[in-house]
C-alpha cells in the first residue's frame, strides 16, 4: 500500500510541474505577441501617414509633388520591409478616413512646400535639448528648395534638430520651418550635406533636438 501511494504522490509531482511549464510557456508567449503588435501597429500607422500624405500631394500637386511622392513611397517600401521582418500581417490599405489628419499640400500660390494646414503635433514628452527622438525613423527629402531647413508633424517651427547619416557619419543642424507628415523631412540643401550619392533616403539616422 506504502509503495502505491509513493507512486501516486510522484506523478502528482509530475502533473503539477507539467501545468506549471505549460503555464509559463503561455505567459512568455503571450508577452512576446503583445509587443510584436505594438510594433507593427506603429509601422502600419507610419505606412498610413505617408500614404496620407501621398493622397494630399496628388489631390493639390505642385513643381514638387512628384519627388516627394517618391521620396514618400521609397519610405514606405522600407516599412514594409520592417513589417515583414517583424513577422506582421497583411499592409495597410490607403487610409480614406485617417486623411485629413494629414498637414495638407501647399495650394497654388503659397510657395512651395509650405503646408498650411495644421500646426505640429506637440514634442513628444520629455524631448529635452540634446536628446535623441523619433527613434528608428527614416529621413528623405522634402522637395522644398532654399536655405537648409527641415519639416517636421513632431515639433514647431523655429526648433532645432541635428540629424545624423549613420551610414556615412555626416550630420546637419536645421531649424524646423515647415510642417510635413513624418518626424523629420529634410530640404534639398540639407538632405545634400548628409546625403549619400544617388540615395534618396536615409535608413539609419540619428535626430537630437538640440534647440
Amino acid at each position: 500500500m506504502s509503495r502505491k501511494r509513493r507512486l501516486g504522490t510522484k506523478q502528482k509531482i509530475a502533473l503539477m510541474t507539467g501545468a506549471a511549464t505549460l503555464a509559463g510557456g503561455f505567459a512568455v508567449a503571450t508577452m512576446a505577441s503583445g509587443h510584436a503588435s505594438v510594433v507593427c501597429d506603429g509601422l502600419d500607422q507610419a505606412i498610413r501617414n505617408n500614404q496620407a500624405f501621398i493622397a494630399g500631394q496628388r489631390a493639390n500637386p505642385d513643381a514638387q509633388s512628384a519627388a516627394r511622392i517618391a521620396n514618400r513611397e521609397a519610405v514606405i517600401q522600407q516599412i514594409n520591409v520592417q513589417r515583414q521582418a517583424s513577422g506582421c500581417g497583411a499592409a495597410p490599405g490607403a487610409p480614406a478616413a485617417a486623411a485629413p489628419a494629414a498637414p495638407a499640400a501647399p495650394a497654388a500660390g503659397q510657395g512651395q512646400g509650405q503646408n498650411q494646414a495644421q500646426p505640429p503635433a506637440a514634442p513628444p514628452a520629455g524631448a529635452a535639448n540634446g536628446q535623441v527622438v523619433c527613434p528608428g525613423s527614416t529621413v528623405t527629402l522634402s522637395g522644398e528648395a532654399g536655405a537648409p531647413g527641415a519639416s517636421s508633424n513632431q515639433f514647431p517651427m523655429g526648433t532645432r534638430l541635428k540629424v545624423t547619416n549613420l551610414d556615412n557619419g555626416k550630420s546637419t543642424t536645421v531649424a524646423v520651418t515647415s510642417t510635413s507628415g513624418s518626424c523629420v523631412l529634410l530640404n534639398n540643401a540639407a538632405f545634400e550635406q548628409v546625403r549619400e550619392p544617388g540615395k534618396f533616403l536615409i535608413r539609419k539616422a540619428r535626430i537630437e533636438r538640440v534647440g
